[in-house]
């Protein structure tokens, strides 16, 4: 994935910081490079999954209602698009469109989006923008009479400890007046931790391919084989942890740097939140939303919130 030159000095700057850190750790956002996206989408087809497959069901049921919700006139932001598929799947009932503005930081998954939208939506304005979401940023220009709405799908917001998804909310708050916000519900732990080490070990070579990133963008000479991939659920946080822990004592060279790893030290590289709906309202209030309207699939394992100011 080619960065902006300042995008990659963060990168930089972030993993050397989490590797130097006590215990070690990586940020999250990172995991999705060209291979680490595609794995993802590999991810979203395994049984074990089932949180793709529950939102789909969301989407495809409740649509209409959320269209006639949000009304006409909406202009729809989705930071992190991917592929903009779930926004065409709702883009499709919305009254009279402003226009829609996805945001991605990489360029290739942008362009897709932008290409897979103006293909299904050809009269609809599209203003891609190239950010990090999780960053203050402006919204485009868009006609003077639209409203700014969020869209927020996946589980996206649960990669966010409590006081960054409050932060984001606030934000996206004094940009617009509604959101529609996807979160994974609270179920039991035997569910959640299939989901994020699935049999076939498609989610540990997810994981393990940030190292693999590592090596390649930074020169670093980790041995990804020497890293076990491992998922934790961690009641007491509320959330799915995964780790990548060092099968043995050994050492890696990093950006000039010798960093040590104990035999079972871990680097963490992911939470997953999981919520209450309860819980979920309780947090959208403190960043000065409402939520308006919940939905949730046949098995209630997933839900999605319209939230208004």
């Amino acid at each position: 994935m080619n960065l902006p030159p300042a995008a990659a000095e963060r990168l930089r700057s972030a993993v050397l910081d989490g590797l130097l850190d006590d215990p070690k750790r990586l940020p999250s956002a990172y995991l999705y490079d060209t291979t680490g996206s595609a794995l993802f989408e590999a991810i979203c087809e395994l049984p074990e999954y089932y949180l793709t497959r529950a939102e789909t069901e969301i989407l495809q049921r409740h649509a209409p209602e959320m269209a006639r919700r949000i009304g006409s006139g909406a202009l729809l932001i989705e930071p992190g698009c991917g592929s903009g598929e779930k926004a065409c799947t709702l883009l499709q009932h919305l009254p009279e469109p402003a226009g829609f503005v996805p945001i991605e930081i990489s360029p290739s998954a942008l362009d897709g989006a932008r290409r897979l939208v103006r293909e299904r939506f050809p009269q609809l304005p599209v203003h891609p923008l190239q950010a990090d979401f999780t960053a203050s940023f402006s919204i485009p220009d868009a006609p003077p009479a639209s409203r700014p709405v969020f869209f927020f799908p996946g589980s996206t917001l649960g990669n966010f400890d409590p006081a960054q998804a409050l932060t984001l909310l606030r934000r996206w708050r004094a940009l617009g007046r509604q959101a529609l916000v996807g979160v994974d519900l609270r179920k039991d732990p035997a569910t959640l931790l299939a989901a994020y080490d699935d049999a076939r070990g498609v989610t540990a070579a997810f994981n393990l391919n940030l190292l693999d990133r590592i090596n390649r963008e930074f020169g670093a000479d980790f041995d990804p084989q020497s890293f076990a991939h491992e998922a934790i659920w961690n009641e007491s946080e509320g959330r799915i942890e995964m780790h990548l822990r060092s099968r043995r004592a050994q050492t890696v060279r990093l950006d000039g740097r010798r960093l040590a790893f104990r035999a079972g030290e871990s680097i963490h590289t992911e939470n997953s939140y999981k919520y209450t709906v309860d819980g979920f309202a309780e947090l959208a209030a403190r960043a000065g939303w409402q939520v308006a309207a919940h939905w949730t699939d046949s098995q209630a394992r997933f839900g999605v919130q319209l939230l208004s100011a």
